[in-house]
């Protein structure tokens, strides 16, 4: 094969899919449109996805001409700088019994009760020690706590969730008293309302874990995130989205809640006035057209709500995973397919300004790499980080502001602290330093630890 193309290694044709990548679309069309900014189709997104049906695998030319066209774009819509988030990574438990192949994130909670005698890798953190945690990141300047955790049974929303699932005599709900087990997580509001130190920002509560916070009742996903949001909930992030398809997520997690399941839960996170993000975690078992399906979706969310501050697109990381162990994958997307996933998610986004680069699940290099291709946000200083490194992620788990204006500096592009709904914006001058964070409640600029 010529050194032009790099076929895909995403092995989708091993299942019996019914949206394939096929199209009645031609590659030059599609990236004309894109150029002349007109809204793109999910055919559309297919052809630049595969730079072309009409041929076998990625055509590299054809892909600089899809990146330039995105950068392009970039450089129009939010200009040269390049932006990132003090913030801390608080996740609360890796119990969880959902099974989604593709993590290793979460431990089975059986192993987590007292009754238990094995040993295990996993935690659970009290509200006490998550506000330890957060007091801590809060005096070194940070803005953020994000927090994304496994489904604990014995994890309710409130107390008069708690009395529900208590008196419940159905076995389905996936509940055990919190007794069982060796650490009380406490519930969803005690958690926000131990994290939500001195008017930091707390991004919690993914759809999956609504979802959990609601098991056993009547109670709306409105309902839901107002009690959040009324404990110090400030924004929703949009993960535990996988692939917005749901013949791909009956392979890759079945126990999860479906797509219109998720597009209600921040829907309803959004009618509340609550900030969201949207991710996709693509490269397993998918193909381009359930991408462009997926980003066809979250587009539309958009056009509901106007609640998205940030698309994340999320590489796949294959190698402690269930996918990857049972031969269902045999690894995740090529360098080729991470850099389209950025153009096009600029491209047919046409209504999120933000584009997210991973440096955690790129590394630094092809982080930096992304911000030429669509990206624009170089993610946060993370502090701690745990999901992608437990699925065998070979990347840090902490960056300071220094790191951030002098990576960003080499880039020839402008490095901007920001806050989490993109409001507030600092830019840094790199002839100036050493930098720290200056936007969270205790930042004065002193450089992080």
């Amino acid at each position: 094969m010529s050194d032009a193309f790099e076929p895909s290694v995403t092995p989708s044709d091993e299942f019996d899919f019914d949206h394939r990548p096929e199209t009645d679309q031609s590659f030059e069309n599609a990236l004309a449109k894109a150029r002349d900014g007109d809204r793109l189709t999910v055919a559309d997104a297919i052809e630049l996805f595969t730079t072309g049906t009409d041929r076998e695998g990625i055509d590299r030319q054809r892909k600089e001409r899809v990146l330039e066209a995105a950068d392009r774009r970039r450089a129009d819509v939010v200009g040269e700088q390049v932006t990132f988030v003090a913030n801390v990574n608080n996740n609360v438990t890796t119990a969880c019994n959902t099974g989604c192949l593709f993590c290793n994130f979460k431990d089975r909670s059986e192993q987590f009760r007292t009754s238990a005698d094995v040993d295990h890798d996993g935690f659970t953190k009290t509200p006490a020690e998550s506000r330890r945690i957060v007091e801590d990141a809060v005096e070194m300047g940070i803005y953020e706590v994000t927090s994304v955790s496994g489904l604990h049974p014995a994890l309710a929303l409130d107390d008069e969730h708690l009395e529900i699932l208590q008196a419940s005599d159905r076995g389905d709900l996936n509940y055990r008293p919190a007794a069982e087990y060796d650490t009380d997580p406490g519930t969803y509001c005690e958690q926000i309302e131990a994290m939500s130190v001195d008017g930091v920002h707390v991004h919690s509560m993914t759809p999956e874990e609504a979802y959990h916070a609601r098991r056993g009742t009547d109670w709306s996903y409105e309902e839901v995130f107002s009690r959040l949001e009324d404990a110090g909930l400030d924004s929703v992030p949009g993960t535990a989205a996988e692939i917005l398809v749901d013949e791909v997520r009956d392979v890759i997690c079945p126990g999860k809640i479906d797509t219109g399941e998720w597009l209600t839960a921040m829907e309803a996170a959004a009618s509340v006035g609550l900030d969201t993000t949207a991710t996709i975690m693509y490269g397993h078992v998918e193909n381009e057209a359930h991408r462009a399906l997926h980003l066809e979706r979250v587009r539309e969310l958009q056009d509901r709500t106007g609640a998205i501050t940030e698309f994340v697109p999320l590489s796949f990381v294959h190698h402690d995973t269930p996918l990857f162990e049972r031969g269902m994958v045999d690894g995740g997307a090529s360098t080729d397919e991470d850099e389209l996933m950025i153009a096009v998610s600029r491209l047919f986004l046409d209504n999120v300004d933000h584009v997210q680069s991973s440096w955690v699940k790129y590394g630094d290099a092809q982080g930096l790499k992304m911000l030429n291709c669509g990206a624009d946000d170089f993610m946060g200083t993370i502090l701690s980080e745990e999901i992608t490194k437990r699925a065998g992620g070979e990347f840090g788990e902490y960056r300071s502001v220094q790191e951030y204006v002098d990576m960003i500096a080499a880039i020839g592009r402008v490095p901007a602290e920001r806050s989490t709904d993109y409001e507030q914006v600092r830019r840094l001058d790199p002839d100036e330093s050493p930098h720290g964070p200056r936007l969270g409640p205790k930042a004065d600029g002193t450089p992080l630890l």
